[in-house]
C-alpha cells in the first residue's frame, strides 16, 4: 500500500468516526427541538431488485438520499444526494411516494422518486459516509433491517409483506400518501 493509500485510508477512518459519534449527538437535538425536516430519497431498481446503501453511523440499510437544502426542491435535492452518494446521474426520476412519520426523534416528511435502469452502472462510494451498496432481491427486502423512510416506502409500494424488521428507533404514526397515479392508502403501525 503506497502512502497515499495509507493516507487516504487513515483520513476516511477519521471522517467514519466523526458520523458516527456526531450522528447520535444531532438525533438528541433534534428530538429535543422537535423541528419538523423534510427529505428526499431516491429508489434506484435494477431490474427487479432495489439498490440500498449502509452509511457508516447506521446500521440499518436506506435508499440514496438525504436532507433538502434551503432554496432546493425535492427533486433537485434527489439528483444531488445521488451524485454525493453513489457517483449516479439520472435523467429519469420519477416522483413516486411521500411518506411522512417521526424518524431519528423529528417529524419527517421525505419525497420519494424511482428510477430504473437495465444495468447497475460503476458506483463509487465516499467510504466515508456511504461504506456499503448493494442490490437487494423481493424475497430479500422482507427481513431486512432499514431506516423508517425506508420501510415506510418499501410498505406503500407493496414489496413488504409485512412491518419489517428496523433496529432503529420506533417509527410513531407512518402515514404514506401516493402521488395522484397511485392509490393513497394510510397505514399506522
Amino acid at each position: 500500500m503506497t502512502l497515499s493509500r495509507r493516507l487516504q485510508a487513515v483520513c476516511n477512518a477519521g471522517w467514519r468516526f466523526a458520523y458516527r459519534v456526531s450522528f447520535p449527538l444531532a438525533r438528541a437535538w433534534w428530538r429535543l427541538r422537535q423541528q419538523p425536516h423534510e427529505g428526499a430519497l431516491v429508489a434506484v431498481y435494477v431490474g427487479s431488485c432495489l439498490l440500498l446503501l449502509r452509511s457508516s453511523y447506521r446500521r440499518e440499510w436506506n435508499l440514496p438520499g438525504g436532507g433538502i437544502n434551503p432554496g432546493e426542491t425535492p427533486e433537485q435535492a434527489a439528483r444531488r444526494e445521488l451524485k454525493e452518494e453513489i457517483a449516479l446521474a439520472s435523467d429519469e426520476l420519477v416522483l413516486a411516494h411521500v411518506v411522512s412519520g417521526i424518524w431519528d426523534g423529528r417529524p419527517d416528511q421525505v419525497h420519494v422518486y424511482e428510477v430504473r435502469v437495465s444495468k447497475l452502472p460503476s458506483l463509487t462510494l465516499d467510504n466515508r459516509e456511504i461504506v456499503e451498496a448493494r442490490l437487494f432481491s423481493t424475497s430479500e427486502l422482507q427481513d431486512l433491517s432499514v431506516t423508517g423512510p425506508t420501510m415506510a416506502y418499501l410498505m406503500q409500494a407493496g414489496l413488504l409483506m409485512t412491518a419489517g424488521k428496523s433496529s432503529g428507533p420506533r417509527q410513531d404514526g407512518i402515514s404514506t400518501s401516493a402521488i395522484p397515479s397511485r392509490r393513497g392508502i394510510t397505514m399506522t403501525p
